[in-house]
């Protein structure tokens, strides 16, 4: 018998602004179009969205702490899903332990059903006060990872770091929570002048919230070296600035706006803040290269990169981590070191003046996105949930 009801236990979903929020979103929206029942069971902040009909949208939980437990076995009990699929991002549990350790526990109730966790980061929760011994911390993720039927990653990284501790790690790559679809009638000069960006402009794109791990100065610094070289670039900042779960970006996002203002730089930074999907794909559509500077490397688990491999950008980033077969230097987009501002600003330079590179780099990125498709991520998770049953 196909395993119809699955449950989604996400930190944050619509309106509240995060990529799990939005992954959860479409792959749910992707397996109701497969023909199953699904609910989702989260923050009491989030709320159904208007045009996913046939979502269940459950937003019940006033706080991720220890009384999650008993909430968890109630409500599993009386909606006896077949799945119970929790999507794991420490941050959206604000950083407790106790989604962690649910299905560990000796009395647990859970539930008569598949269990699955997909990881969309492997940082480790906070515990308690002092609470400082990493390997306490370590082994609080990894129980979730041993005690859930299906563990899956999104990416190679995350999939050798977990391989150890789960041999049958499943690996499930994310997609782009933004189509590429522009508003009806789209137009570039009029959308350039809604941000305030000028027609003539070199615009270079960033997309995200700002964390330290995203590398928002270095998007200041490199705009600074392109003026001071002579270019006419502008940097446009697409989205909201910070996301719900994670209160350190703020501080951040003072940091880099102090870097622009001590650089001059106010009138050439333009922000959209956060807009509608169709809004942020006109954003990518009036850009000519997308900068996306992160310090620990180009990964398929960052949904700002996948939406830019979906819109055919001319992206410049940093080397990944591990190899990824499909990321060629110079082909599917252009690396430079993190850590080096003068690198960075090269490659963008290169791509705002070589027409038929930047053209290349496009056709690549757009052909390489169809591998990522919500319709086949729905398919590899249901595969994952059928052979765990059997």
């Amino acid at each position: 018998m196909a395993l119809q009801r699955i449950l989604f236990i996400t930190g944050e979903y619509p309106p509240m602004q995060g990529g799990v929020a939005d992954y959860t979103r479409e792959l749910a929206r992707a397996l109701v179009d497969a023909g199953r029942e699904v609910g989702v069971l989260t923050s009491s902040q989030a709320r159904p969205v208007p045009d996913d009909s046939g979502i269940r949208v459950f937003p019940i939980i006033e706080n991720w702490g220890w009384s999650l437990w008993d909430a968890l076995d109630a409500f599993t009990a009386d909606w006896q899903p077949d799945v119970v699929h929790m999507q794991y991002q420490t941050a959206a549990f604000a950083m407790h332990p106790a989604i962690n350790l649910w299905a560990w526990r000796p009395w647990s109730q859970r539930p008569r059903a598949v269990t699955a966790v997909t990881f969309h980061d492997l940082l480790v929760p906070y515990l308690f006060p002092k609470a400082h011994w990493l390997g306490l911390r370590r082994w609080v993720t990894h129980t979730l990872a041993r005690t859930m039927d299906i563990a899956i990653t999104t990416n190679p990284e995350d999939t050798a770091q977990l391989r150890p501790i789960r041999p049958d790690v499943v690996e499930i790559p994310i997609g782009s929570n933004i189509p590429d679809n522009p508003p009806a009638g789209f137009d570039r000069v009029a959308w350039r002048a809604r941000w305030g960006a000028p027609e003539d402009a070199a615009l270079i794109c960033y997309f995200g919230f700002l964390n330290a791990s995203k590398g928002g100065e270095m998007l200041v610094d490199v705009l600074g070296e392109l003026v001071d070289r002579g270019q006419n670039a502008h940097l446009l900042m697409i989205g909201g600035r910070v996301g719900a779960s994670d209160p350190t970006n703020y501080a951040y996002l003072q940091r880099v706006e102090a870097r622009i203002a001590d650089r001059g730089l106010t009138d050439r930074v333009h922000w959209t803040d956060h807009i509608p999907s169709q809004e942020v794909s006109a954003a990518f559509h009036i850009s000519d290269v997308c900068l996306l500077p992160y310090r620990d490397g180009a990964s398929y688990r960052r949904g700002s990169f996948m939406a830019a491999l979906e819109h055919g950008m001319a992206i410049v980033t940093t080397p990944p981590q591990v190899l990824y077969p499909d990321l060629v230097d110079g082909e599917t987009l252009l690396f430079a070191p993190a850590d080096d501002a003068r690198a960075m600003t090269d490659a963008v330079e290169r791509a705002l003046t070589d027409g038929e590179l930047r053209r290349r780099l496009g056709e690549n990125a757009k052909a390489l996105s169809r591998q990522f498709g919500w319709d086949a991520i729905a398919a590899a998770c249901l595969r994952a949930y059928e052979a765990a049953a059997r």
